[in-house]
């Protein structure tokens, strides 16, 4: 079975905005390897430290909007 990165990526990022606190901070409880490649992408600063937290840049923080809402928020009829 190939996975599909990119997907799981999206969902993580979605998924970590669920946790946003401090206007820009989300807690950090997902793989390693999703994180680091959220960071390659500019969307979160480095995930690496004791901080149980990491931080969203500008677009991270306006895409991981876009994609909760996209995947989470029911269309209200």
């Amino acid at each position: 079975m190939t996975l599909d990165t990119d997907k799981i990526d999206r969902a993580a990022l979605a998924l970590l905005y669920l946790t946003l606190h401090d206007g820009c901070r989300a807690w950090k409880g997902f793989d390693w390897g999703v994180l680091g490649r959220l960071h390659e992408a500019g969307m979160i600063d480095d995930p690496v430290g004791k901080v149980k937290s990491v931080v969203f840049t500008e677009q991270g923080l306006q895409r991981a909007r876009q994609l909760f809402e996209e995947l989470f928020v029911k269309e209200e009829v």
